[in-house]
């Protein structure tokens, strides 16, 4: 069986997110979807909002597991018998920063592979921090987050 991680922050989870989550999902058999808390970002939203928001999103998809993680992404990969991790890249400098973050993962994890999945160009404008600044101003979140994160959000 092929299994997948896509890791991330989540804060919050994108409709670019979800491209190369569905993507990833016809790909592979499993794909475990990992929201990581990262001690180096300061999130908007805390570890268990961004897990909520991101369950509800790839519901939907069923061969899809959200999880939370506060471990090296390594040894979650590992504990799930995944081989490949997924990542998307906007452009180069996404590109260079996943190339090395592979490099340290299959140091610690010799068996594991990085897939790096390019944007499709109507997602490359969207990032989480884009989307935290219409959160703080109030803006439409449609274009850019799936509508189950929205409703999730709404009941906070």
């Amino acid at each position: 069986m092929n299994i997948a991680v896509f890791p991330g922050s989540f804060d919050p989870v994108t409709l670019g997110h979800m491209d190369l989550i569905g993507r990833a999902a016809k790909i592979f058999d499993h794909v475990y979807v990992c929201a990581m808390v990262n001690s180096g970002k300061h999130p908007m939203f805390t570890k268990e909002q961004r897990f909520a928001m991101l369950r509800a999103a790839v519901e939907e998809l069923p061969n899809v597991t959200a999880e939370l993680w506060t471990g090296l992404l390594a040894d979650y990969a590992k504990a799930k018998d995944a081989h490949y991790l997924i990542k998307g890249v906007r452009n180069g400098t996404d590109f260079d920063t996943e190339l090395g973050m592979a490099q340290i993962n299959r140091a610690l994890e010799p068996t594991l592979d990085t897939v790096l999945l390019p944007a499709r160009t109507e997602y490359l404008h969207v990032s989480s921090t884009m989307v935290r600044e219409m959160v703080t101003y109030q803006r439409p979140l449609e274009p850019y987050v799936p509508a189950a994160a929205i409703q999730i959000m709404k009941g906070w």
